[in-house]
């Protein structure tokens, strides 16, 4: 630890506080991923413990989710069907990949990692995820087995079977959500502990009522334990370890930087990479759930008043000895109480009002329905890459069918859209034109064939300024096509210049091989200065775009 993370009483009393919230949610997640109890339990203290000693965030909880769960059991689901045994032994390869894949990313600096995955893809699939959660949970609440694995075969199913529910253990959870959702409007009201403590003090009415209970707890470390997977099985584990990865690190950089920002705190995610990526190694070895920095246990963190990293070590430290010291109780928490708890959990994901703005704005709105979509449709695992895959070809698109600006004087030395400004100033015998997306290789043909086409549509042109502040840089598709842009030119005794070039462009043209141009002809700093032809003096420092 940093020495700026010092223990405090503060950090003490937060980690009480939160402590009432770790437990159950662990224990609950665990289930959702189809691993024993204690394998959430496991987790949470690998998480915990883990971050604790080596992130940066003061507030961060790296404890078992309900994102992560499901995307975990999706993928055991999908690789060895429903094998409690061999669930079991591919979850422990796929966290402890995943978690390799962390450390890896951290020591390359990938901290930009989770910029994959554009925030309307996050909010839809966040969305889509509780739906499907507590559609899963619910065969829980009703004591019958789940019917299929899909969103919709799954709520066909219990449709199907409603006369078989068990009344009684949907009262309990009926009860225990009420019972949520009102304590949850108390600030600082551990609810979960309280419908947790309710329910084992009911237990041994409701189990002779023929009410579950999550029954016996083996909380003895089996690491390792592996076999080598066939070769066959090598490209799914990777893909689905790299799911996992994506999803821990997109909600945990979520929940740090949200916090980080609120409190003018500087993030680092390279650290935090390496962090999550040992927290999930060790859990992966002990075969237990992955981790991640949840919003809700981070948020309750930050409110309870915690200072530093210390507050979450606080509650391990609690937790541990509730574990060595009341483990046949945890035995005795009723199976609709933990459906309940995850339920209610999930439910905040279910806020239309996040759509809101995408809507308002005309911006990402068939991004966002497509995540939602693509979960309900495809599943956990395939509908996360099918939204990641849509929102990267909307943004492949756009990039591809560019905009061309054409641009006029207004005033002495501005100049503007003459689309968006009709009284700008047209100069004679000079044609400025502004790319208004980055040239790349998938838009530099399309770019220059439209500054070909207006070129032609301008008798008299002798002047061609193309202004490409939208480009920090130039492949080798947009190099090519400019010089054929200025081969072309040179046939019809029109001139090329660029103005406002950034550092990484201007360098590019510079080694351009078969275009004769001085340095200087590339430090264009405004439009203004390309169309007069001016050259900035020799003893002063070129101005940046």
């Amino acid at each position: 630890m940093t020495a700026s993370a010092r223990f405090s009483a503060s950090d003490l009393i937060a980690g009480l506080a939160i402590a009432g919230l770790l437990l159950p949610q662990a224990v609950a997640y665990a289930g959702l991923a189809g691993l024993p109890p204690a394998a959430g339990i496991i987790g949470m203290f690998a998480g915990v413990l883990c971050y604790g000693l080596i992130g940066e965030s003061p507030y961060a909880i790296v404890m078992p989710t309900s994102s992560s769960a499901a995307v975990l059991a999706a993928a055991t689901l999908a690789l060895v069907g429903t094998d409690a045994a061999m669930r079991g032994l591919y979850a422990s390869i796929l966290v402890t990949a995943s978690g390799v894949g962390f450390v890896l990313a951290g020591a390359a600096r990938f901290g930009a990692l989770s910029n994959l995955i554009a925030r309307p893809v996050l909010r839809g699939y966040s969305f889509g995820l509780a739906l499907v959660i507590i559609v899963k949970q619910w065969p829980q609440m009703v004591a019958i087995p789940a019917h299929g694995s899909g969103f919709f075969a799954v709520l066909l199913g219990e449709l199907r079977t409603v006369g078989a529910w068990h009344r009684m253990s949907l009262a309990v959870g009926l009860v225990a959500l009420v019972l949520l959702f009102l304590l949850a409007r108390i600030r600082h009201m551990p609810g979960s502990l309280i419908a947790i403590v309710a329910g084992i003090l009911a237990s041994p009415w409701l189990a002779a009522r023929g009410v579950a209970l999550i029954g016996p707890l083996h909380l003895t470390l089996s690491l390792g334990g592996w076999r080598l997977p066939a070769s066959r099985e090598w490209l799914p584990i990777v893909e689905y370890a790299l799911a996992i990865l994506f999803i821990v690190y997109a909600e945990s950089y979520s929940s740090i930087r949200t916090f980080a920002l609120k409190h003018g705190q500087a993030v680092q995610p390279n650290r935090d990479l390496i962090a999550l990526g040992v927290a999930n190694i060790v859990a992966g070895i002990a075969h237990a759930t992955p981790v991640a920095a949840g919003y809700s246990p981070t948020a309750a963190n930050e409110a309870a008043g915690a200072q530093s990293r210390w507050a979450g070590l606080s509650a391990a430290g609690l937790l541990l000895i509730v574990v060595v010291l009341f483990l046949p109780w945890i035995e005795r928490i009723p199976a609709p109480v933990l459906a309940a708890i995850v339920i209610q959990a999930v439910s905040r994901s279910l806020n239309l009002g996040v759509f809101r703005p995408y809507f308002r704005w005309h911006r990402d709105r068939s991004v966002a329905v497509m995540a939602v979509a693509a979960v309900l449709l495809f599943g956990v695992l395939n509908g996360l890459l099918a939204a990641i895959a849509f929102s990267i070809a909307m943004l492949l698109r756009s990039l591809a069918s560019p905009r061309l600006s054409e641009l006029g004087r207004v005033g002495e030395h501005d100049f503007v859209s003459i689309a968006r400004y009709p009284h700008a100033e047209v100069l004679p015998g000079t044609l400025v034109l502004r790319p208004e997306e980055p040239l790349l290789f998938a838009n530099a043909e399309p770019l220059i064939a439209r500054a070909r086409h207006a070129v032609n549509a301008r008798a008299g042109t002798h002047l061609v300024v193309l202004s490409l502040e939208e480009s920090p840089d130039l492949d080798g598709t947009c190099l090519e096509c400019l010089a054929e842009f200025e081969t072309w030119l040179g046939q019809r005794d029109v001139r090329l210049r660029f103005a406002r070039l950034k550092d990484g462009a201007r360098d590019a043209l510079l080694r351009l091989a078969g275009v004769q141009r001085s340095a200087t002809e590339l430090d264009y700093s405004s439009v203004d200065d390309a169309v007069r032809g001016l050259e900035p003096p020799s003893d002063s420092p070129r101005v940046p775009a």
